[in-house]
């Protein structure tokens, strides 16, 4: 049964168009810039497909596509579900991106905003919904990357602060964010563990885990990502 978001609240989802030697770099690296980009749309377009239907979220709330970059919108516009908003991804760094972002759903009256990327496409859709109760009671949640950053970040309003002076892309981003969290004076919450993919052992560990879920009888419902997996994952072949 689907979650009813409450009224006032916003999940925003960022992602980036899936264009060879711009995104997933480091996946790239072993796996070739094509494979990567293909790697790439495919995490993006399960992800909104997911998110955009009613499997997860009953109608209500707020749920908007914040893509990059800026000119994208075209490419865009045929293959994003009608059920999600669309907005450009401001300029200038990934915490600048996610202050405007944020800061701009409470100035139209959000009463929550919580933001997930595409990198993490088998994230518990229970986890999501976890973030949204906990703004109930503090100011901030995070949800922490085994990378060293995070996977979701929350607020109940604006903490500029979050954002700040952090190393995006490094190992140093969770512990970053909480030093500016303390320096807020602002409550938080931690949700469990999960994994982004961005190198090629992430992609292996994504290909087990769609493995392990389809063998417990679970429906990963990510059929892009599957048609991908065996094309230089040779064990995820369906048998």
């Amino acid at each position: 049964m689907s979650w009813p978001m409450p009224e006032g609240a916003v999940l925003g989802i960022f992602g980036k168009k899936p264009e060879p030697g711009k995104v997933k770099t480091r996946l790239a690296a072993e796996f070739g810039s094509d494979f990567a980009a293909e790697a790439h749309e495919a995490m993006l377009l399960d992800t909104l497909e997911a998110w955009g239907s009613d499997r997860f979220l009953a109608p209500g709330g707020r749920r908007v596509f914040v893509f990059a970059p800026g000119d994208a919108g075209p490419w865009f516009d045929p293959i994003v579900p009608g059920t999600l908003a669309m907005q450009p991804q401001s300029e200038g760094d990934l915490g600048a991106r996610l202050r405007s972002f944020i800061e701009g759903e409470f100035a139209e009256g959000a009463s929550r905003v919580v933001v997930i990327g595409s990198d993490s496409p088998t994230l518990d859709p229970s986890i999501v919904i976890s973030a949204f109760l906990c703004l109930d009671q503090k100011d901030v949640v995070i949800g922490p990357s085994t990378d060293g950053g995070y996977y979701l970040i929350g607020c109940r309003m604006p903490v500029p602060s979050l954002f700040e002076g952090v190393a995006w892309g490094s190992a140093k981003v969770l512990g970053q964010t909480l030093d500016r969290l303390r320096g807020s004076g602002r409550s938080l919450a931690v949700l469990p563990p999960w994994y982004d993919v961005d190198t090629p052992d992430d992609w292996r560990l994504l290909g087990a885990h769609v493995r392990a879920m389809r063998l417990s009888g679970m429906d990963p419902a990510l059929r892009r990502v599957e048609a991908l997996l065996p094309r230089v994952l040779p064990e995820a072949e369906p048998r």
